[in-house]
Formats: C-alpha cells, structure tokens, sequence
C-alpha cells in the first residue's frame, strides 16, 4: 500500500514538473518572440531612416524671387549644373494630377525624386519617382493632399542621385483650396 502511495506522489510530482516545464518554455517562447519583434522593428525603422531623411551630400540655394506658379524655376547646383522644375498646371490644385518636369545642365543623375513638404504642417509623406525620358530630362506625376488652410505654402526638393551622393534642390510654391 505504501509503494502505491508513493507511486501516486511520484506521478503528481512528475506531472506538476512537466507542466511547470511546459509553463516556463511557454514564457521563454515569448519572451524570445518578443526581442525578436523589436529587434526587427529597430532594424526596419533604422532603414526606413533613411529613406524618409536621406544624407545629402549637397544642397542648392533656395531661388525665393522664382514662382512655380508663373513659370518653370532653375536653381543653381553646388559644383555646378543646374536643375529646372516645373509643375504643371501651373495654377497647382490641390487633389488633381500634376505633371512633374525636371531638366538637368552639366549634371550626371542617375535617379530623381521630389520630394512634397507642408512647410509649417506636417503633410506626410509624399516624394515620388521621376521616369527618365533623356539623361537630361525626368518627369512624373504627383497629387498634393487638401489642407485645413485656405492658402498652404509648400516646398518641393528635387532630390538628384548622383556620383558624389545625394544633392537637393528646393523649391517653394503655395496652394490654394
């Protein structure tokens, strides 16, 4: 009798160990499972860094006394070159296409963006890709999202890859609703 007993006791002894071994991989699974998703959200962020602030090599001087509004604008590039930007329809409207235009001079790009900023407001994210039609010539469309604001001042930076890295050039126009 007493060698069933124990045989009882030894049972219920292996089984609260299993199921105390069973308790602690569970938590160790989590717990594994939980540093690997932040492990994978510091590197995504860390990548997404930079895309949505690129290293510039180089900025162009902002050309204040030009209006996209009126006519295509040219800045002049750090080591030389320029780049022309027009938009299209040149009234800007807000919600509707907008055909991009951007045309190179004694600069070698191999990709081109532009990238849309709410000056004061933050606008999200909205930097599309320029085709290229020639080596000197990309264009591409875009939509500029409503604001609460009658009138909203903008910058478009036209972002070129080129050998010695990333150059900027920015742009300033305004909508209105």
């Amino acid at each position: 009798m007493k060698e069933l007993f124990n045989s009882c006791n030894l049972a219920s002894i292996v089984r609260l160990m299993a199921e105390k071994s069973t308790s602690k991989n569970l938590t160790n699974l989590w717990t594994t499972v939980a540093l690997l998703a932040l492990v994978l959200l510091l590197v995504v962020s860390y990548k997404l860094k930079d895309m949505l602030k690129p290293s510039v090599a180089a900025t162009a001087e902002l050309n204040e006394s030009c209006d996209l509004r009126k006519a295509p604008c040219t800045s002049k590039l750090p080591g030389g070159g320029t780049v022309t930007l027009s938009i299209s329809p040149n009234t800007i409207p807000i919600l509707r296409p907008l055909q991009l235009d951007v045309k190179l001079d004694g600069v070698a790009v191999s990709k081109a963006e532009v990238d849309f900023t709410g000056i004061g407001m933050d606008m999200g994210y909205n930097r599309p890709t320029l085709e290229p039609i020639t080596k000197t010539q990309f264009k591409g469309k875009a939509i500029l999202p409503v604001c609460v604001r009658s009138k909203m001042d903008w910058e478009a930076k036209v972002l070129l890859q080129t050998e010695r890295g990333l150059i900027m050039a920015p742009f300033r126009f305004f909508t209105l609703k």
